[in-house]
């Protein structure tokens, strides 16, 4: 393929890629070309990146998570088809930004993508914009994520005590915070641990959402037909309009479905990165999708009322389904594994968005980047970054005090994840894709269709995300994802107006591309006689 040669191009004119070492040459040349110097050792193999992808959407733990969604927005109808129709769009993205990454395999990933896809004038708002979308989407899915598995934990305790003990807001809190910390120690770790750590999260991920399909199944006596578990369509939400209630549920696979911008986020830590970074994402996306599909199937045909479990005093109807089904000894077991697996996607989550840290404080744009973007001498990790945004998240996690600022904190995640994934796929398809070397992976001729499909997916969904989740509301039921963003908006706003767009010009060189050094020869000095 002429991609494939382009990327030979631009990368291999060192020694053949079959030498991991100068792989990894290959690829620290290709990173000096896009403006940066390597810094992270390159740990990640193709397998273990495509795990970090997977694992940190989590499925079981995520469909888990998110179940209400679909129960209250169709039952039936929307816990299977309110997934499968989201996840069939959210391919297009991944698509186009699997395309992007090939090019531009750099941890600053989206918004470098968006610096270089611009107009030249407009280029440092456009890195400026996305930057700070995604820095917003980050830190608040990694409080969603852990919060979520502090009311698993609470769930369990629930459940294990007869219903005896139930854990406040401020208990839920304190295990979020424990949660935090500890997944602070584990993202600070090297390289080499965490990229071993993910084939753990995947064989934890497949091995539990496998089991609980099978125990579903199996021991379940009290199935639905086969009719009602795909078309029976029943309105929870406030809402008149059923078509309206039915494209609420949208929110689960769209919650589930982020992160997989990780796999770029991480591409300098990953040998031969322009071909398996758009590999992890592709494959994170279509296993997360296509098993959290089965698993929903599975529990469409095993609830045989869908406002039982919407009544359950458990924090999450997914624990009452689990224990309806297995009982309490099954349901403890299972959901144990399941806390485990939520556990990890935290973990990942963390070490993804730290990452984002790290690379646009490299570039001078977030307050105390100086202190953000320092390596760790030890680890080679960027350990600061790691901590600020554990902190951020337990600030965030202050909102769980109200269901509904935790559900729009939740929302607040993927639109500012998806802000940020679609702005530079809008900006290729206008044109900027022609000012970019494809990768190895790249659509062709299908780039700009599937990019225009993209975007107008998550125009739609982001609209959709920012209303209330009933037709009336008051201040202590409505969606606070327009406040949060909003926040955020005004400041990154402001800070543009006022103070950065004087000094930040997006990303920064440091270090000369090999053609740059060719042109630019150091001042003469003594000159070493080769052999």
């Amino acid at each position: 393929m002429t991609t494939l040669k382009n990327e030979k191009d631009r990368s291999s004119e060192v020694i053949p890629e079959s030498d991991s070492v100068s792989l990894r040459h290959a690829d620290d040349i290709l990173l000096a070309r896009l403006g940066y110097k390597s810094e992270f050792k390159r740990e990640f193999s193709l397998i273990e990146t495509v795990a970090f992808a997977f694992s940190i959407m989590g499925v079981v733990a995520s469909v888990s998570s998110t179940l209400i969604f679909g129960l209250e927005s169709g039952g039936h109808v929307g816990i299977v088809f309110g997934w499968l129709i989201p996840s069939l769009f959210v391919l297009t993205v991944a698509l186009s930004m699997a395309e992007l990454t090939s090019a531009m395999p750099t941890s600053a990933g989206l918004y470098y993508f968006a610096a270089k896809l611009a107009p030249r004038s407009y280029s440092a708002l456009a890195s400026w914009i996305t930057g700070w979308a995604n820095i917003t989407g980050q830190t608040t899915l990694v409080c969603s994520i852990d919060f979520t598995c502090a009311q698993m934990i609470t769930t369990a305790v629930s459940v294990a005590s007869d219903g005896s003990m139930v854990l406040s807001s401020g208990s839920t809190y304190g295990i979020l915070l424990a949660i935090l910390f500890s997944h602070g120690i584990v993202c600070s770790a090297a390289t080499s641990v965490l990229a071993r750590l993910n084939i753990f999260y995947v064989l934890i991920n497949v091995g539990t959402t496998i089991a609980a399909i099978i125990a579903l199944l199996v021991v379940s006596d009290d199935k639905v037909s086969t009719r009602d578990a795909f078309t029976l369509f029943e309105n929870n939400t406030g809402w008149s309009n059923n078509g309206w209630a039915f494209i609420l549920s949208f929110t689960a696979p769209m919650w589930t479905l982020t992160g997989y911008d990780s796999a770029a986020h991480i591409s300098e830590e990953v040998a031969g990165a322009a071909r398996a970074a758009p590999i992890a994402i592709l494959v994170g996306v279509c296993a997360t999708a296509g098993l959290g599909w089965i698993l929903l199937i599975v529990v469409s045909f095993v609830t045989p009322s869908v406002s039982n479990l919407l009544s359950s005093n458990l924090p999450l109807p997914m624990g009452q389904v689990f224990l309806d089904v297995l009982g309490k000894k099954g349901m403890l077991a299972i959901w144990s594994l399941i806390i485990v697996v939520q556990y990890v996607t935290g973990a990942a989550q963390g070490v993804d968005a730290s990452r984002v840290v790290f690379a646009f404080s490299r570039d001078n744009a977030l307050p105390g980047s100086r202190w953000w973007k320092l390596i760790n001498p030890y680890t080679q990790t960027p350990v600061n970054a790691v901590w600020l945004v554990m902190l951020v998240a337990g600030i965030c996690g202050l909102l769980g005090f109200s269901v509904t600022a935790l559900n729009s904190l939740a929302g607040s995640a993927v639109i500012g994840l998806y802000t940020s994934y679609t702005f530079p796929i809008f900006l290729s398809v206008i044109g900027g894709r022609d000012k970019i070397t494809p990768g190895p992976f790249t659509l062709g001729r299908f780039s700009k269709p599937i990019g225009w499909i993209a975007v107008a997916w998550v125009c739609f969904i982001v609209l959709m995300l920012l209303f209330p989740p009933a037709s009336s509301t008051t201040g202590s039921d409505m969606n606070y994802a327009i406040v949060i963003m909003g926040t955020v908006f005004v400041f990154a706003t402001a800070w543009w107006i006022f103070s950065a767009k004087k000094w930040f010009h997006g990303p920064i060189k440091n270090v000369e591309s090999p053609e740059e050094k060719e042109r630019n020869p150091p001042a003469e000095g003594p000159k070493l006689m080769s052999t």
